[in-house]
């Protein structure tokens, strides 16, 4: 592994970027963007755009194995099967679910493999070998079995008591368990796939717990992730809530970036904290999860009222209707793709402005930014970053990191103003005489 000192020492900032008197943002933001060349940009292009297919093709698979269970009541065999299996209700519905899982994942994993693998090692984006890539899947596996299986038996559970108000019901059980599962990640499920362990920079780590004290946030230590056994992106948060709260960073972040660029990136994952990203994620989850139950109410009865026969189905909450249940959630999510994206857009800019104004570091988020676009279009159509980014594109991000560097030029050169900051307390002076 590379060691931490291998990184830039500063920002290497293009003709036309530099703090000057004649500092332009939209020129500096063009020069920060040429640094790419051209194939590579081509490279990256071609692979998010990719990515815009797969949201389609990951849609159609999940429906079309549903269908499938259903066409040929498959669905209402493995009911049966979970029934003979065990008088215990609760453990009915676990084996339901295990069933669900199993097969769709075995009829869906050529996909998976292609997605999950093959294509992030055709654009040079994964590190890793088939084997280890195949045992995170199993862990996945393992821990959605497992835990989800919990949730599932659950909120059929509840249905099945509550027939008539199952959907409000329905929506706080999932709800909490989304919630726990935000709590509970970063600490207990996050070390099953990597290392962690405390940042072993110490001017690193102390630059990093200053600007956390700086900004009211409890933590006492730093956490670095070995990533870079996965694949080289770049990338730290602020995980947790209710004291599970953690800054981390993984390694790609300390060997490719220089030390304003980490700290650009780390005023950025703080400002998540800072401003509750967290719990007005919940509560956007919320108002989609409630408006998703009663979806699936409605979609529910009409659809087994038509269709419940022919599918060997007894009742809306039937556990061989799960797939119609699922049919309509994949249904939903796929609607919803371009409102959930704005919204965890909307939240990454607001992330990406608090970065800018606690780290003071434009050039180190340019060069974040750049790195970023190995993997995302740096320079999307605006009804395309719309639609399909769930953050900022590169331009809109570095637009913006110039736009504060135009206002703060004298943070880079002492004889450069810092926007209207030295007339307006010259006046403010004169009126105090």
């Amino acid at each position: 592994m590379a060691s931490a000192n291998a990184a830039p020492l500063a920002p290497v900032v293009p003709p036309g970027a530099e703090a000057s008197k004649q500092f332009n943002v939209e020129v500096a933001t063009n020069a920060w963007l040429a640094k790419v060349a051209a194939p590579d940009r081509q490279k990256s292009d071609a692979y998010f755009e990719g990515g815009y297919w797969l949201i389609l093709w990951d849609f159609l698979a999940t429906a079309g194995v549903m269908l499938l269970l259903l066409e040929t009541k498959a669905s209402a065999w493995m009911r049966d099967f979970a029934e003979r299996a065990t008088h215990v209700r609760f453990l009915q519905y676990w084996i339901y679910f295990f069933e669900l899982v199993v097969i769709s994942a075995i009829l869906i994993f050529p996909l998976t493999i292609y997605e999950g693998w093959l294509r992030e090692h055709q654009y040079g984006l994964s590190n890793q070998s088939f084997g280890a890539w195949f045992a995170e899947q199993l862990i996945g596996m393992a821990l959605t079995l497992v835990f989800g299986g919990l949730a599932f038996s659950a909120l059929i559970a509840i249905a099945r008591r509550l027939p008539r108000n199952w959907a409000m019901w329905g929506a706080l059980i999932a709800l909490f368990f989304v919630s726990i599962g935000a709590i509970v990640f970063p600490v207990f499920v996050a070390p099953l796939f990597n290392k962690y362990k405390p940042l072993e920079n110490q001017l690193v780590k102390s630059q990093i717990l200053s600007m956390a004290r700086a900004n009211g946030i409890p933590v006492r230590d730093v956490y670095e992730v070995d990533a870079s056994r996965q694949s080289k992106r770049v990338s730290a948060n602020v995980s947790g809530l209710f004291g599970t709260t953690r800054i981390t960073l993984n390694d790609n972040l300390l060997n490719r970036c220089s030390p304003q660029a980490i700290m650009a990136t780390m005023g950025h994952e703080m400002g998540h904290y800072v401003m509750h990203h967290a719990l007005t994620g919940l509560m956007f989850g919320a108002i989609v999860i409630f408006t998703l139950f009663a979806v699936l109410r409605f979609g529910l009865d009409k659809i087994v009222e038509r269709y419940g026969k022919r599918w060997s189905l007894l009742s809306p909450l039937d556990l061989a209707a799960v797939p119609v249940a699922v049919l309509i959630l994949s249904t939903f999510g796929f609607l919803l793709t371009p409102v959930q994206n704005s919204f965890t857009r909307m939240q990454e800019y607001e992330a990406d402005i608090f970065g800018l104004n606690a780290s003071r570091q434009p050039d180190g988020e340019a060069e974040v930014d750049l790195l970023l676009g190995e993997y995302r279009k740096l320079d999307p159509g605006g009804l395309e970053e719309v639609i399909f980014f769930d953050h900022p594109s590169g331009r809109t991000r570095i637009t913006a990191a110039m736009r504060w560097k135009a206002e703060n030029l004298c943070f880079f050169r002492p004889d450069l103003p810092c926007g209207g900051l030295k007339s307006t307390l010259s006046a403010t002076s004169r009126v105090g005489r």
